[in-house]
């Protein structure tokens, strides 16, 4: 195999297959990064962690056609390292050999035979495909990633449900502690889509989002779009130049309905900037083991308190719009501040029941998102 590419062309698959490839695995094949010659213009990098695959294409000048699979790690540091223009990809039996076209720079990699990396999972041909605005998946995983259990031993709550249900499309995580959900509109054609995606898969999504409104700043009349394909255990997110699969959970997610509040006793508003400092503050007294703070709400304030036998006491206090009767609430202080983390609005809205009720956060005067945080007696 012997074919010419472009650094900036090749740098930006190869990073991306870099972020599947699995150094960890038992199975040293899948630390690498596939190569191959899939025409006479094109040159397809693969990688795959067995759960999660991305592939994508990058113009070549083919001299040889062929396949070889190289180090995913060594091969985006040595790509970065060449100068920009083009380089030189080649490969003969046990190694691969990369140059650069316009210096004497240039590197050898181990390597192994294209046929001995495993298959990449494809959408089947007939599969149907639903086309979603990057910036609104980017959205709905900003708004749920934090609250997703990182315990890998329970995949129902190691995994974010995506649902598509008619003009909507909804995200909702929890770790049993707390809850997230974001729903937003989507234009076009209704669908029916319902599906667990694991963490891991979650946070390479946002990876690949990101990255890719990233490369649409200075175009403000570009529309970015994924196209999604639900193909038997696996869903497939098409970007631009990129196909990225994930193998979906097979559990049940929790009746999340069920631990949503259908309506708040006590409903407290204050801007989300003054929360978050207070919180933050207080929170450096909480105890290092539960990170418990108590909110007492009274008549036109909202105050936070936190002790711990080593860190002695924290309190603070911020104006609020509230009116109710006095309550007093306890709560792990870092699972709020994820929640006003992840939001950009400027006053945000509490609705709490009793003191071993959950609290509801969510933007003031807005209803596409929702946050739910379990009370802790402190």
């Amino acid at each position: 195999m012997q074919v010419a590419v472009m650094k900036r062309d090749l740098l930006r698959v190869v990073g991306r297959c870099q972020g599947v490839a699995d150094r960890k695995s038992t199975m040293p094949v899948l630390g690498n990064v596939l190569l191959e010659v899939v025409g006479p213009d094109a040159l397809r990098l693969a990688a795959t962690d067995l759960n999660l695959s991305v592939t994508g294409r990058v113009p070549a000048e083919v001299q040889k056609g062929g396949s070889v699979a190289v180090g995913a790690r060594e091969l985006a540091e040595r790509v970065r390292a060449m100068p920009e223009g083009q380089l030189v990809l080649s490969a003969a039996e046990g190694g691969a050999t990369l140059r650069s076209a316009t210096s004497a720079r240039r590197y050898t990699l181990n390597a192994i035979p294209g046929e001995d990396f495993p298959a990449i999972a494809e959408p089947a041909a007939d599969a149907a495909g639903l086309s979603l605005r990057v910036d609104v998946l980017s959205t709905l995983i900003a708004r749920t990633h934090y609250s997703i259990s990182t315990d890998d031993t329970r995949p129902h709550l190691n995994s974010a449900l995506f649902e598509w249900d008619g003009s909507r499309v909804v995200m909702v995580s929890t770790d049993g502690h707390r809850l997230s959900k974001m729903e937003l509109p989507v234009p076009g054609s209704p669908a029916r889509i319902s599906m667990l995606v694991p963490l891991r898969g979650i946070q390479e999504l946002r990876r690949l989002c990101d990255e890719v409104r990233s490369e649409g700043k200075g175009d403000a009349d570009a529309v970015q779009e994924i196209t999604l394909v639900k193909s038997g255990p696996s869903a497939f997110f098409r970007l631009p130049g990129i196909l990225f699969g994930v193998k979906l959970v097979e559990a049940q997610f929790p009746a999340y309905q069920q631990v949503i509040p259908s309506s708040a006793e006590r409903v407290a508003v204050a801007s989300r900037a003054d929360v978050i400092d207070a919180l933050r503050a207080v929170k450096l007294a909480a105890s290092d083991r539960t990170g418990g703070v108590k909110l007492s709400l009274s008549r036109g304030v909202m105050r936070f308190a936190s002790e711990s036998p080593d860190a002695g006491e924290g309190f603070d206090e911020v104006a609020s719009e509230y009116d109710g009767s006095d309550i007093t609430i306890g709560f792990n202080a870092q699972y709020v501040l994820d929640v006003l983390g992840a939001l950009d609005c400027e006053r945000i809205e509490l609705g709490l029941g009793g003191e071993l009720d959950p609290v509801v956060l969510r933007p003031s005067g807005s209803s596409d998102f929702l946050a739910v945080v379990m009370p802790m007696r402190i």
